[in-house]
């Protein structure tokens, strides 16, 4: 019987044991690394809705203001295992896979919806593919930033901007990136590559004349308070994609990718609405503070922007149609 017992008790305690690691496993801990502050939109959305839908499997670390990856290296450091999530944007995956460069492209998104119908569509697949199989890249979903517009220092009186032609000589602020800085001149400025945590202190300086940014970018980062001016150009519906490590991704269980990937549309929705929102309210806001905001010529500059990219080496890289299949998808 003491032998029996014996047995059967080194048999419970080898199943207990076998067992326990299942139910103590450790959480995977994924570290984000993104530019902007801890009140973006950005980061509030995946704080307060990614981080406590994938609680139970995920430590969830975000860094703010570029303090762990510099601005511009996270999707290598998520290639080489040193990252786990970012926020990461056409132009910057274009420096890897120049097709990126159709979706930085000026006039292109129509909307923030558009934006997502656009990532959404089967015409997409081919360009999340290649991230995966050629950087460890999973894109999870698309961030609407707003649309993009030109802020300047110059006072209205001294500068009114109302097509191209009247951007020439004006050193504006744009990422460093081959396909920002094609965009810039395509708007007829003179662009200059800066890092954005460098922007308030250079237009408060006067090293540069302007940005260009979303206005809750304006408000966030308190360009305001160091231009005087912004001409609703609307030059680009901006966006970001949740960049996730592929490897990570593969080592979670299909239910907790299905988390993942739910957590990550909702965060990018949440953002979204409170982005759209947003904007509705900060012309008035920026108003209050000052500063003069108004419409330019957008026919003018819209067929100009097109125009710079018809026969240029982005165009060159974009598959054939695919500008077509992303019109068909708009209004």
């Amino acid at each position: 019987m003491r032998t029996t017992f014996t047995r059967r008790a080194l048999m419970a305690l080898t199943v207990a044991a076998l067992a326990t690691p299942v139910f103590a496993q450790d959480k995977t801990t994924v570290r984000l690394s993104i530019p902007a502050s801890e009140t973006d939109q950005r980061s509030i959305a995946l704080a307060e809705v990614f981080a406590p839908a994938v609680a139970d499997f995920i430590t969830y670390q975000p860094h703010y203001n570029g303090s762990l990856i510099a601005q511009g290296s996270e999707l290598e450091s998520i290639a080489s295992g040193d990252l786990e999530m970012s926020v990461t944007s056409a132009q910057e995956l274009a420096q890897f896979f120049p097709e990126f460069s159709i979706f930085a492209t000026g006039y292109v998104h129509q909307d923030a919806a558009h934006q997502v119908a656009v990532f959404n569509d089967p015409l997409m697949d081919s360009f999340k593919q290649t991230a995966e199989d050629e950087l460890g890249v999973k894109l999870l979903s698309v961030v609407y930033l707003g649309k993009r517009h030109v802020n300047l220092r110059q006072t209205k009186e001294e500068l009114t901007v109302t097509t191209p032609a009247d951007l020439a000589g004006v050193n504006l602020r744009m990422p460093g990136t081959d396909a920002w800085q094609f965009l810039g001149k395509a708007l007829g400025a003179n662009p200059t590559p800066m890092a954005f945590t460098e922007i308030y202190t250079a237009l408060q300086t006067g090293s540069v004349d302007g940005q260009d940014n979303p206005l809750p970018t304006v408000v966030d980062a308190k360009f305001y308070e160091v231009t005087n001016q912004v001409a609703l150009t609307a030059h680009l519906v901006d966006l970001n994609y949740i960049a996730f490590s592929k490897a990570v991704w593969d080592k979670l269980t299909p239910e907790q990718q299905e988390t993942v990937q739910k957590a990550a549309d909702d965060a990018a929705e949440s953002g979204r609405q409170k982005q759209l929102a947003k904007e509705e309210e900060l012309v008035a806001f920026l108003e209050g503070e000052g500063m003069e905001i108004y419409e330019p010529d957008l026919k003018a500059f819209r067929e100009h922007v097109q125009q710079q990219y018809v026969g240029s080496e982005f165009a060159a890289s974009w598959p054939e149609g695919l500008l077509e299949q992303i019109n068909a998808l708009g209004n």
